[in-house]
């Protein structure tokens, strides 16, 4: 018989080598899952739910044995990190069920790695010790080990519900809801109850029509539509901005000419008013004469 320390080393080669082939597999068993949910959704979405029912326990079946792989997994774990204790020659019991269960599982899942592991530990602790593992006669190995490991139709109930989630993953409407008849045709000549339909809703009388905003989507729409920018933590309430008319601002050149065009508008104005600095005219709209230059102008036209 070999030495305890060198079985426990090789114990624990291979239980890493067989907590990353678990994971390896696990993650190939997920893809294939989702490929096969995938075709069951186009079954539901043609009709064919008789063959959906019978092909989804392919992928119930599946999920059973992607979660025995990570329970087994997680014993795996345990017994890597509680490495120190398989040096006694009598089992822990904090690791009794854990070794039972990787021995009592292991012969019925494909991972060689961990078939090695199992052998080791028949190694280490005797033909008795896992002779009572493979027979579960004291009930040490988990519950949940045993029930993932039993072969048996699944639940109709359970199909049912994964049909369900399927479709409602990949939006398929199944089951399909049947089209209840209207309560009253147009080609009924009595109701079927006899007595009148109430209506659902009051009429609106006049002043609450006249108190009622109209519609913003009444009228004639513009062609041009402009959505207004998504929230974020810098722009809480954002709104939209159209652009305006560029603001212009004089540049020298310009100033001078505006400058050049007043003082010109400003000596034509003295010029008409006579050399007037108020620049006010004798005219209808201008000064106002006074008396004295009204008898004089009456006088030079008399002459």
């Amino acid at each position: 018989m070999a030495p305890s320390s060198s079985v426990v080393s090789k114990i624990k080669v291979q239980l890493k080598l067989s907590i990353s082939r678990l994971r390896m597999v696990e993650q190939k068993d997920t893809a294939i899952a989702k490929q096969q949910r995938r075709a069951m959704a186009q079954l539901l979405e043609q009709g064919k739910e008789e063959s959906a029912r019978i092909r989804v326990e392919n992928i119930i079946r599946s999920d059973i044995t992607t979660e025995l792989l990570e329970i087994l997994e997680l014993y795996c774990e345990l017994l890597l990190a509680r490495i120190g204790l398989l040096e006694a020659k009598e089992c822990d019991a904090g690791l009794e069920e854990a070794i039972k269960s990787i021995i009592y599982a292991a012969p019925r899942t494909d991972i060689k790695e961990l078939q090695q592991a199992r052998q080791l530990l028949v190694e280490k602790y005797g033909k008795d010790f896992a002779l009572e593992a493979i027979e579960n006669t004291d009930g040490k190995v988990a519950e949940r080990v045993v029930k993932k490991l039993r072969v048996e139709p699944p639940d109709p109930q359970l199909v049912t519900l994964y049909l369900k989630e399927i479709a409602r993953t990949y939006g398929v409407a199944w089951p399909k809801r049947e089209e209840t008849p209207d309560v009253l045709s147009d080609d009924d000549d009595e109701p079927s109850s006899g007595q009148a339909i109430k209506s659902l809703e009051a009429p609106l009388k006049t002043d609450e029509l006249s108190k009622a905003t109209p519609p913003l989507d009444l009228g004639p729409r513009s062609p041009v539509r402009v959505a207004p920018p998504s929230p974020s933590t810098e722009n809480v309430s954002p709104r939209v901005r159209l652009p305006g008319p560029p603001e212009l601002k004089p540049n020298a050149k310009m100033s001078g000419l505006k400058k050049q065009t007043s003082r010109t508008e400003a000596r034509s104005t003295v010029e008409t008013s006579g050399g007037d600095p108020g620049g006010k005219k004798d005219v209808v709209g201008g000064k106002i004469p006074d008396v004295d230059e009204l008898a004089k102008r009456f006088a030079a036209l008399k002459r």
